[in-house]
């Protein structure tokens, strides 16, 4: 006797079925976007991540190439031959930028390059006409004015190029080798090296440059700020033996030096020079302090001189957020549909905003610390950093705005 099944029973029956082949299914869909998005994002995270390996691996092709003279400079020896200088550690690389430590005779120094590898740079065309004919100082001297000019935006003199290379070409009795003219080029090709160099002579806030080979220059140690730090930097290593005896006295003083070196940074970089120097990427991580309390800006990446200033804000606009560039803002002209060539906001009211803020009125207050004159800085702090908000930008406002911060200051310290 046969069996008959009904269409209901099979339709149950297959649901059945396919329950678990449909959950597999979407299981598998998951595991494969997590396996992909973890890849994707590994890549992203990782891929120009500083490692041990890699640093030591194009130090090793830096000293091939000064080895068979492909390039040169005043510390190769101490690199490459003697060994005076070793890898310590990468702090930084990002889109071939590296930043390396190395212990140079016992002390720490950083070594610098805008890109990973010496044929990334430009190749100076003199070195073709080399061949056939010697190329003279008035043409090197040209062409450093060129390339500070592109680099910087600064209209030079031959009276203040040599700044660059006055001792090289002072001491020089033979022509410049190929492996000398290609190190000079890769070093003009990074703007803040050039800037570094022009400022040795005029500014304490800007890291000393020690030395260079091939493309990597090396630069004075010092620790930079972090975000994430009670007191944006690290107290600890720059306190004052006589200040020790009391963690209040120690952070109060350190913090208030620190804060008056600030407002001195902004004020040399905005009257010192031939023109007003923009910092437009502030940050607690491109600055660091010397044992003396000293502001150093150590990542001018983002720096410009006022002519190349206004050239980079001039830009096509249809509202006020098109005419920001990082920390630099300007205005749109809705009629030319043009940004203004001014910029709208100053030095000091960034610093006021992203590092006074934080450091006078977050951190004291997560800290509890307390000071007299703690509620006038910090309405002064906040007034100051909202200035840009309403467009004010005028000298004078700015100008009773920063001598405001330094009398509290000044008063805070006595």
């Amino acid at each position: 006797m046969s069996t008959s099944r009904t269409p209901g029973v099979r339709h149950i029956r297959l649901k059945i079925v396919r329950k678990p082949a449909f959950a597999c299914f979407l299981l598998w869909i998951g595991c494969w976007i997590i396996a992909n998005t973890s890849i994707y994002i590994h890549r992203s995270i990782f891929a120009g991540y500083c490692t041990e390996e890699k640093s030591k691996r194009i130090f090793a092709r830096l000293c091939h190439d000064y080895k068979q003279g492909v390039l040169t400079g005043d510390v190769c020896d101490d690199l490459c031959v003697t060994q005076t200088m070793v890898y310590k550690q990468c702090l930084y690389y990002d889109k071939g930028k590296k930043v390396i430590q190395a212990d140079w005779n016992s002390q720490p120094v950083i070594l610098k390059s805008k890109l990973e590898n010496f044929s990334s740079y430009d190749r100076l065309y003199l070195l073709d006409e080399r061949e056939t004919r010697s190329i003279q100082d008035i043409d090197i001297l040209l062409f450093t004015a060129l390339e500070v000019k592109r680099a910087l935006g600064l209209e030079v003199k031959n009276t203040t190029v040599p700044q660059l290379w006055a001792k090289q070409l002072k001491d020089k009795r033979d022509s410049y080798s190929r492996a000398e003219l290609a190190s000079m080029w890769s070093l003009l090709q990074q703007e803040e090296y050039v800037l570094f160099r022009l400022l040795q002579d005029l500014s304490k806030h800007v890291p000393r440059v020690m030395g260079s080979c091939g493309h990597f220059y090396v630069v004075e140690y010092l620790t930079a700020g972090h975000a994430w730090h009670h007191s944006l930097f690290s107290v600890e290593t720059l306190v004052n033996p006589s200040w020790r005896d009391s963690s209040r006295k120690v952070l109060w003083r350190t913090i208030n030096e620190i804060a008056l070196s600030f407002l001195e940074l902004i004020r040399h970089f905005e009257n010192d020079f031939s023109h007003h120097l923009h910092l437009c990427d502030i940050k607690p991580e491109n600055f660091a302090i010397r044992s003396d309390l000293t502001v150093v800006a150590i990542d001018v990446d983002m720096a410009f001189f006022e002519p190349k200033m206004r050239n980079i804000l001039e830009q096509n606009c249809t509202a006020d957020e098109d005419c920001n560039f990082f920390d630099c803002f300007s205005r749109c002209n809705t009629k030319t549909n043009k940004c203004t060539a001014e910029r709208s906001n100053s030095n000091l009211q960034v610093i006021c905003d992203k590092i006074f803020r934080p450091l006078f009125i977050s951190k004291l207050s997560e800290l509890r610390m307390y000071h007299p004159l703690q509620s006038q800085l910090r309405n002064a702090v906040l007034r100051c950093s909202e200035l840009s908000i309403h467009g004010v930008t005028d000298k004078k406002t700015m100008e009773v705005t920063f001598l405001e911060l330094y009398d509290l200051l000044k008063a805070w310290q006595r």
